[in-house]
């Protein structure tokens, strides 16, 4: 006799080099998350544990195979997570026997294909620029955002569905981001606050980067902060419109095309499949 309560539910543990997911499947069975349940279930001692948990839910539009939601760790939910396309991604694609899928989200639609070795490839969308759509509380140049604190200085900001602040720095490993990530997240020109990412050119067309994730903290990676780093090393002139993205989990590759719109290319893995207890989700 299972010992679990009534109603659990089936999920997949998946992540993306290393940022990871809980993904629940509700289009036959619909989900109703409080923010409480998402936190509970993301706690890594007592639930499951995540950077973002995704629920894929009916698509509403005729154009997608699939909606994707998305929550923060702390329970805030957000519009956009690249690692957690590309997982999504491969899911329906093995599904469906295809080597594409469109998948709908709060920022938008976002077509993902199958590429060499494996891999995953994402239009991720076009990258916003102007401060009221990354969006930032006042007018600023978004190339040179007033922002300091400490040895940080001068960042791009960047709106890839959600908010980028990316600083070009001599080393990246120096900066004591789990101290500086959670005060500049929450710095007033950020109303919806802001990932936090330090950059270090390392070659041509070569980029290391590390982020603290709104939300979640430290990462092993943020796809959409690849691409974000991407789109501000070229607007500064330091790279082309393309370059591979060093992260604590592993490298992406990104281009910024001509379109405006950002194509991100990663790898997925899925670490197991199981069933959460009833008494996680209320």
């Amino acid at each position: 006799m299972s010992a679990l309560s009534p109603q659990g539910r089936s999920f997949l543990k998946m992540h993306g080099l290393g940022n990871d997911f809980v993904v629940l499947d509700a289009r036959s069975q619909p989900l109703v998350l409080s923010a409480e349940a998402v936190r509970r279930i993301g706690d890594r001692r007592t639930g499951v544990g995540f950077d973002q948990m995704v629920v894929v839910g009916p698509t509403k539009t005729k154009l997608a195979d699939a909606f994707m939601t998305i929550w923060n760790a702390d329970g805030s939910e957000v519009s956009a997570c690249g690692n957690a396309t590309r997982c999504v991604a491969w899911m329906l694609m093995q599904e469906s026997g295809q080597p594409h899928a469109v998948i709908e989200t709060r920022a938008g639609l976002l077509d993902a294909q199958t590429a060499a070795g494996g891999l995953i490839s994402v239009d991720m969308g076009p990258a916003y620029l102007d401060w009221r759509d990354i969006p930032l509380g006042q007018a600023v140049d978004t190339n040179h955002l007033p922002l300091r604190l400490e040895g940080l200085t001068d960042p791009v900001g960047v709106g890839m569905g959600n908010p980028h602040a990316v600083f070009f720095v001599d080393d990246a490993e120096a900066v004591d981001l789990s101290r500086l990530g959670p005060i500049l997240e929450h710095d007033p020109l950020f109303p919806e606050r802001c990932n936090i990412e330090v950059v270090q050119p390392i070659g041509p067309d070569r980029l290391r980067m590390r982020v603290w994730e709104r939300g979640a903290g430290i990462t092993l990676a943020c796809g959409t902060g690849a691409c974000a780093t991407v789109v501000a090393a070229a607007r500064r002139g330091l790279i082309g419109r393309s370059a591979e993205v060093v992260l604590d989990g592993g490298t992406l590759s990104i281009e910024w095309m001509k379109d405006n719109h950002v194509l991100m290319t990663g790898p997925v893995a899925l670490s197991y499949s199981g069933t959460l207890d009833g008494s996680l989700l209320p």
